[in-house]
């Protein structure tokens, strides 16, 4: 137990805000105060080296503050709060540094880098933290943090740096009643019911996060969302959540309701091309504006999965989309219209359904519109090809939509760092324009001059006292923004970084854990999905059900993905099939139309593959199956040892809870593993190989468990 006592000096002449730097202290400082994970990234815990800390110490004992915005106050406070912490002394806050100290001056130029971007520099004995924008300048604070909180000379830390995205967004699938879908981290950030009298202090900690990893939009509703948002009573809710994020540039959207024109406005039709329901939108979005003046927009799911929009009235993706974005305009709003649909038709390819939909109104959208693509074609899988909307329009600024909250990842069980997921969809070669057309280059606008470009991520925060439920997730949420800001940087370098920042700086625990990380992705895959082998189905998204056959439509199936029968296994997307390879440019469609060349990964994704099949693994499709499954199930064990060998150096709290929870993704790959296979051996009409243990249990066992599950 930690015991804080105000010294009574503080008491009668310190503000609030150094009683909290103090208490900060305390707790940095403290051997046995246990980790919850709560700070994040932010730790800023008490540099132990003392050669580095005296050099530190050195360098750094003012921040000079030119002080003339709130985002400028809170970047000088940070720079206190972290320095402070690190060095065990408080540093102050000037105005004017008196010579002969050597410090930190914050300082706006307009010589200085462009849009959101800063450079860190050192002038003499001073280092300059510098940009052309506010924002700029607190970005820059918080990455000369993570350079000393990473205990790097301070002679290295010079760098310029700007985003390669302009908006860098969360999107929170949080409801009015405190849920949130596809959340496994508890309930929502936002205390709907206590705001706006009542803002929680966590949404400045949350704002802060997003701040240092450069995330400056936040979208805080479900895209299945409530008309309710748009009422004045929740508006000026969300506004005292704009207020906080505002002080740490980040702006707030909203996901809109299409049909609140009838269901709020009590119109007769919510069609974009009426009149009525034109003027319906800009006089809600004058008065949005009226109450959050810096707003940015709103994200919009239409005419998907049940969701109302404009083909409801016969109109077009385009037609909706526009009607919004001439309602933004005047206010410098933008649209960002949701590119996943796709019909209950048993005879079409879902794969297909996106493109299908929009690559005819490439340049149809107006200027503020941006086209949200997932990265792949079907719903956020574990693995999945890049969607093949990237790279044929050309026209239409196209965002990127990644997803944070493990929906099809092992919810907050199993351990999976996303980067190289995300690294595998952005490096993707679309050859739109050649050798060199990846999606990073189409997301960032470099390919097409798109004059609005954004990233967003779908939030897997909540209400646990770590943020993210498993503490290994937080490495997603940083990840995510990272690369928002810089989609060059490596996912090992970053599994590095946030290690450092997060767990230990010491080397060979800090190699040890990166390891798993990049490894764990594949591992999963193996156990789940393996060869491109797609998802089985389940209304949880998490408990195996290859054998799911019953649905009000056909792709809410699981046969319909994997397509087992007993001449083979996958989903045939070439010529002889859907075609779905179609639609992707001659040089990428050739790498994955020959099953003979196609890379493993990918294989079950466009070609039905015979059982006895030999494969480029020397092995047949059955045996290559086996093989998979049970290696990623032993390779969990791998991760546990891994692990287990850092215990020394990882605070014990979090330690103890990772190693809970590798014991209980083992159990569940074992769970995945034995419901595939002993699912598609009757197909195979083949043994398991008698090097592998046998499944525990029968199929049938196997199945009244997932029920079990299933009516949780």
């Amino acid at each position: 137990m930690i015991t804080f006592t105000i010294p009574a000096s503080y008491r009668r002449s310190r503000s609030l805000a150094q009683l909290l730097l103090l208490f900060t202290l305390v707790i940095s400082t403290n051997p046995a105060s246990a980790d919850d994970g709560y700070r994040l990234w932010l730790r800023y815990d008490i540099i132990q080296n003392t050669q580095v800390r005296t050099a530190y110490t050195r360098s750094f004992s003012f921040i000079a503050n030119p002080g003339t915005s709130d985002i400028l106050d809170n970047a000088a406070r940070e720079l206190q709060t972290g320095l402070s912490a690190m060095l065990g002394k408080q540093i102050p806050i000037v105005r004017t540094p008196a010579k002969n100290q050597n410090g930190i001056v914050l300082t706006v130029s307009g010589a200085a880098a462009s849009g959101d971007g800063y450079s860190i520099q050192r002038q003499g004995e001073n280092t300059v933290v510098a940009a052309s924008k506010d924002a700029g300048v607190l970005y820059g604070s918080f990455a000369l943090l993570r350079h000393l909180q990473q205990q790097l000379p301070v002679e290295n830390a010079a760098v310029q740096s700007s985003p390669k995205i302009q908006l860098r967004m969360l999107n929170h699938w949080d409801n009015p009643e405190g849920t949130i879908e596809r959340g496994y981290a508890g309930s929502s950030l936002w205390k709907w019911y206590e705001l706006p009298e009542t803002v929680d202090p966590r949404y400045t900690d949350y704002a802060r996060a997003n701040a240092s990893i450069g995330i400056n939009g936040t979208v805080v509703n479900n895209v299945n969302a409530s008309a309710r948002f748009l009422t004045a009573e929740y508006l000026h809710k969300v506004a005292a959540l704009a207020g906080v994020f505002r002080r740490y540039g980040i702006k707030t959207y909203l996901s809109i309701h299409f049909a609140a024109p009838k269901t709020l406005g009590g119109l007769k039709t919510s069609d974009p091309l009426d009149p009525e329901v034109r003027k319906w939108w800009t006089d809600k979005t004058k008065e949005i504006y009226s109450i959050i003046p810096d707003f940015g927009g709103f994200l919009v799911k239409a005419n998907s999965e049940g969701e109302p929009g404009p083909q409801d009235y016969g109109r077009t993706h385009a037609d909706g989309a526009n009607m919004l974005a001439e309602a933004l305009a005047p206010f410098k709003g933008v649209v960002i219209w949701r590119a996943f649909v796709y019909k209950a038709d048993p005879n079409a390819d879902r794969f297909k359904a996106a493109y299908d939909e929009f690559a005819s109104l490439d340049g149809k959208f107006a200027k503020n519109v941006i086209v949200q693509v997932k990265n792949g074609p079907i719903d956020f899988q574990p693995r999945e090809p890049f969607s093949p909307l990237f790279g044929n329009m050309p026209g239409t600024p196209l965002g990127m939509e990644f997803q944070l909250t493990q929906e099809y990842l092992g919810f907050a069980t199993h351990w999976v760092y996303e980067a190289p997921l995300f690294k595998e969809c952005l490096d993707a070669d679309t050859h739109v324009k050649g050798k060199g057309s990846t999606v990073a280059r189409i997301v960032d606008g470099s390919l097409h001059n798109y004059p609005l470009t954004c990233i967003a991520g779908v939030a897997n925060t909540g209400s646990d006292r770590n943020w993210t439920g498993h503490p290994m997730a937080q490495a997603n949420w940083y990840a995510f923004g990272r690369l928002a800001w810089d989609h060059a940087l490596s996912a090992e370098a970053i599994a590095r970084e946030w290690t450092q920042l997060t767990l230990t700086t010491q080397p060979k625990p800090v190699a040890a854990i990166t390891d798993i990380m990049l490894r764990s992705r594949d591992i999963y895959v193996d156990y789940n999905t393996p060869l491109g082998l797609s998802r089985p189905w389940t209304g949880a998204h998490y408990a195996p059900e290859p054998w799911q056959n019953r649905s009000s439509r056909p792709d809410w199936t699981a046969i319909y993905y994997h397509r087992a029968d007993s001449l083979g296994l996958g989903f045939d997307r070439t010529a002889t099939g859907s075609n779905a390879l179609e639609q992707y440019r001659p040089e990428v469609s050739r790498a994955w139309a020959n099953a003979e060349t196609c890379p493993l990964p990918y294989l079950l994704w466009f070609h039905h593959i015979a059982w006895t099949k030999k494969l480029s693994s020397g092995r047949t499709l059955w045996d290559e199956l086996c093989h998979r499954f049970y290696t990623g199930t032993d390779s969990v064990l791998w991760m546990q040892k891994q692990w287990a060998s850092v215990r020394s150096s990882v605070d014990p709290a979090i330690h103890a809870d990772v190693t809970g929870r590798l014991l209980k993704q083992h159990k569940e790959a074992i769970w995945w593993r034995d419901a595939w296979l002993l699912y598609l051996q009757p197909f195979s009409k083949q043994a398991i190989p008698a090097r592998y243990p046998q499944p525990e249990g029968t199929l049938e066992e196997v199945k009244k468990r997932v029920k079990v599950y299933l009516m949780r």
